[in-house]
């Protein structure tokens, strides 16, 4: 395997987690502020210019993610006024508070402007 190559997947990967943490704190201050759906939350990262477009998929598979850790959950379902369809509405949970809690101590003019911009 070609050294250059590894290194440069290597990058790759770093950039992404490094996406995947500022995701989650973009959608735990959406959360923070109401329950919403993973469109919502998608809509209103795009109308902050945190995201390039206001598909759900940039907030769906951290939903998941964040889900699985505990730190929001599913709480009811609604039919979804972009799609007609059917959808989950989140939920940020007591840990998921404590976790925003700490990111907000650590970063707080970062968060309570929305996190970085996209632009």
């Amino acid at each position: 395997m070609s050294t250059i190559t590894h290194q440069t997947r290597q990058l790759s990967f770093e950039d992404i987690q490094l996406k995947k943490k500022m995701r989650y704190e973009q959608i735990l201050n959406r959360l923070i502020k109401g329950n919403k759906t993973a469109k919502e939350i998608a809509v209103e990262l795009f109308e902050l210019k945190l995201i390039p477009n206001a598909e759900r998929n940039y907030t769906a598979p951290r939903l998941t993610e964040l889900e699985k850790m505990g730190l929001v959950k599913a709480k009811d379902k609604k039919i979804c006024q972009y799609t007609g369809k059917k959808v989950a509405i989140y939920e940020i949970t007591p840990n998921g508070i404590k976790k925003y809690k700490l990111l907000n101590k650590d970063r707080n003019t970062r968060l309570e402007k929305g996190c970085e911009s996209y632009e």
